[in-house]
């Protein structure tokens, strides 16, 4: 009986979908010719051919971070906020001068990997953390600051199933697109597709977002079958409703851009000119390109306007680089050196929200 109320319920929201008249079809006019080609390679998202040893896999990043939090005791905790499919635990790092203690300071949120082929987005934060200890230590005044008065929270590896299997989905098998079929179809969901915010807007809209999400579980952009029906997203919503957090970066691949929301719509967020701000501040250190979210193209699910809209986080989608995962160890370096800069003045802003 579930299942078929549920299917009754899936019937009448794709049936709205050719009744309902589509609104907002202008989004797609603009940049038509760079949409078109972002939205071809995320549907084609092989990851490039890189030097061994040049990306931290997930155990060698599990065993650094234990490492670190084992000798810096005073300032790192790592604790789990959950596992994927795989098994594998969603490690975060809480770096603070407190650091067992939750006080009343400004919470900033860092996450990468939400697509596991996009391996620069992990790299920058784990290096950040071995930046934020190192400089501690050495009594850097910009650093100590910012430890002694935020409480910043890492998760450098959101989807660590996908970054294993270089895929940008999860591993987790899908029974078609909502669930309804007994054996398996495909593998794998957007995990930056699946937070709930306006989530149902694709069936209502379609014309709108089909491209950047899609309700096709074989799409590269398959959404799940329901708001928070991942565990990696699961995970992060149990951390956000117990930790207050002020400002969040949300770190992809590639395209050398820092946006901002809302990713649904053009309307402005009630912040925008604190947005515009911080923004222009992180493209000064990056030299990146400043826009709104849907400059790029409108989508649903992601993790920034869930943030706002759910939590009044004032988040960020930074796309780092030209290329998925650089090969060249250089480029790489530089990423990761210029966004610690990034991180630190993310913190130092956090301070005064």
């Amino acid at each position: 009986m579930k299942n078929k109320i549920i299917g009754i319920f899936v019937c009448i929201l794709l049936l709205a979908t050719c009744v309902i008249p589509v609104m907002g079809a202008h989004f797609l006019n603009k940049n038509n010719n760079d949409i078109r080609s972002y939205l071809k390679e995320i549907k084609n998202s092989a990851v490039s051919e890189t030097p061994t040893g040049l990306y931290y896999t997930y155990d060698e990043m599990t065993v650094l971070l234990q490492s670190l939090a084992e000798n810096h005791s005073d300032i790192m905790s790592l604790t789990s906020i959950g596992k994927t499919y795989e098994g594998r635990e969603l490690w975060i790092v809480k770096l603070s001068d407190n650091v067992n203690q939750e006080e009343d300071e400004p919470g900033v949120l860092l996450m990468g990997a939400h697509h596991g082929n996009e391996k620069p987005s992990y790299e920058v934060l784990i290096y950040f953390i071995k930046f934020m200890i190192e400089n501690y230590e050495n009594n850097t005044n910009d650093v100590r600051e910012v430890i002694n008065n935020t409480q910043i929270f890492i998760l450098p590896m959101v989807n660590p199933d996908g970054v294993e299997a270089g895929t940008r989905k999860n591993t987790e098998p899908n029974y078609g697109p909502f669930g309804l079929k007994s054996e398996v179809t495909s593998i794998g969901v957007d995990v930056n597709r699946n937070y709930g915010y306006k989530w149902f807007f694709l069936f209502f809209f379609p014309r709108m977002y089909l491209g950047s999400t899609s309700y096709h579980d074989t799409s590269e952009v398959y959404r799940g079958e329901r708001p928070f029906s991942e565990k990696e997203t699961q995970a992060i919503k149990g951390f956000m409703d117990t930790h207050e957090i002020a400002l969040c970066i949300t770190y992809h691949t590639c395209g050398e851009l820092v946006m901002y929301g809302w990713s649904y719509t053009t309307r402005p967020i009630k912040d925008q000119a604190l947005a515009i701000s911080i923004g222009e501040n992180i493209t000064r250190i990056n030299n990146y390109k400043l826009e709104p979210e849907t400059d790029l193209y409108p989508t649903l699910g992601d993790a920034c306007d869930w943030l706002y809209g759910e939590h009044n986080v004032l988040a960020y989608t930074i796309e780092l680089a030209k290329t998925y995962a650089p090969s060249d160890p250089k480029v790489l370096e530089k990423i990761c050196i210029t966004h610690a800069n990034v991180n630190l003045y993310v913190c130092q802003r956090a301070e005064s929200l």
